[in-house]
């Protein structure tokens, strides 16, 4: 059975911008994302014309302002923390979108800050130690503390939350 579709056309220069601006404006989004998908969708549909930069538009559309990779790195790490998820999980996920160099350092005194807190936020939300219903035995300890290292926190600041009693008073930690 032959389709009725005609093919996909392939991208010039004007629908390359159409769609990277219909993409900077249903997502947040980096340089790197931004990069990533207009390369795709050349891979995808082919190229019509003299060779495609898509680093190029990621640039001048953050020149414009429509990219921000601190201001998305501020908001991506303020999502994670409110998660309760931990430095080194954020770290990776801005690196995954591409967020690097000053924008990743200006962020990272930032999530150091509030360390304990995101781990406290973590372990209240998977009921760990002193949000615990019940005093854990070794084992369940040990895998508390093994999900807070899996969520981006130090092992040191998850074995000491993990084996704080239930209702212990958590003010002496922050």
């Amino acid at each position: 059975m032959r389709s009725s579709r005609r093919p996909i056309p392939p991208l010039d220069r004007a629908s390359l911008d159409r769609l990277a601006l219909r993409y900077v404006e249903r997502f947040a989004t980096t340089r790197g994302k931004l990069t990533a998908y207009l390369a795709r969708k050349i891979r995808e549909r082919g190229w019509d014309g003299e060779p495609a930069d898509p680093q190029a538009i990621a640039e001048r559309f953050a020149e414009l302002g429509y990219i921000n990779d601190r201001l998305y790195a501020e908001s991506k790490a303020a999502a994670m923390a409110r998660r309760g998820l931990g430095a080194r999980r954020v770290g990776e996920a801005l690196r995954h979108a591409g967020i690097e160099g000053d924008d990743a350092e200006a962020v990272a005194p930032q999530v150091e800050e509030r360390a304990e807190e995101t781990a406290l936020a973590f372990a209240r939300r998977r009921r760990i130690g002193p949000y615990a219903t019940a005093v854990a035995d070794r084992e369940a300890i040990a895998k508390q503390v093994a999900a807070m290292v899996r969520a981006g926190h130090s092992p040191a600041l998850a074995w000491r939350i993990a084996r704080m009693e239930p209702d212990a008073d958590v003010d002496g930690l922050i």
